[in-house]
């Protein structure tokens, strides 16, 4: 799964440029986007492009940076994603600096609290969601210290990122057997709203694969990192 789909960027003579018209040659009958294209998922918006050239696909292995992935891929559950771009530091003055420690000591006043900020999604499933899988997080740390919601997470991956070669948007998939198994160990520690179609957006994200197209720059840039994190 992508973040979303709008009109694509090109990369031309050193600077990203809008073009309200899909460059591509057709291959089998299907269109292959143009060598130095962004994904065309990000559009034109400019917090789209930002987070697509800055934070979508770039390995992330820090305990707490890593829970507030996955809590705010939660809340995108039925929504845009840029929606939860846009809302993000309202989530984050909201849950507490996303500090999962804080925010496991939330209770029913908070929960009030939360659902009468119209800043962030104020649905309460959610909301509850996301103190429990703090209490979840804090549970794992404390049994399992420094680098354990890491290695729960990152083991489904061999601790390295998988770079696929992906050539057109119709190869990205929802979920694969990994995500599958992603969810199942979150769910068997406590975690909610972690299924695996939610898990394989996080996992791209985080690049725990590199779903950039080959066609875009961030591919092999993002697949240089990950060659520089292992």
């Amino acid at each position: 799964m992508v973040p979303g789909a709008i009109c694509p960027i090109f990369y031309e003579n050193g600077a990203y440029r809008p073009r309200h018209h899909y460059s591509a040659r057709v291959d089998g009958n299907r269109a292959v986007p143009a060598v130095g294209t962004r994904c065309w998922w990000c559009g034109s918006d400019p917090v789209y492009v930002r987070y697509h050239d800055r934070e979508w696909g770039v390995p992330v292995v820090g305990d707490r940076a890593l829970w507030e992935k996955l809590v705010l891929d939660g809340f995108q559950a039925g929504l845009s994603w840029i929606t939860i771009l846009r809302k993000r530091p309202a989530f984050r003055r909201a849950f507490a600096g996303f500090d999962p420690s804080a925010v496991a000591r939330f209770g029913a006043r908070d929960v009030s609290r939360l659902l009468r900020d119209d800043g962030i999604i104020r649905s309460r499933v959610k909301i509850e969601a996301a103190i429990a899988n703090a209490k979840a997080w804090e549970r794992l740390m404390e049994a399992g210290g420094r680098g354990a919601f890491r290695d729960l997470l990152w083991e489904h991956v061999g601790h390295r990122t998988r770079v696929n070669a992906l050539r057109r948007p119709s190869d990205i998939r929802p979920s694969t057997v990994e995500s599958e198994r992603m969810a199942k160990s979150l769910r068997a520690a406590g975690f909610k709203f972690c299924g695996p179609v939610i898990c394989y957006a996080f996992m791209q994200a985080v690049g725990m694969v590199n779903d950039h197209l080959l066609s875009c720059p961030r591919h092999a840039a993002c697949a240089r990192l990950a060659r520089e994190a292992a």
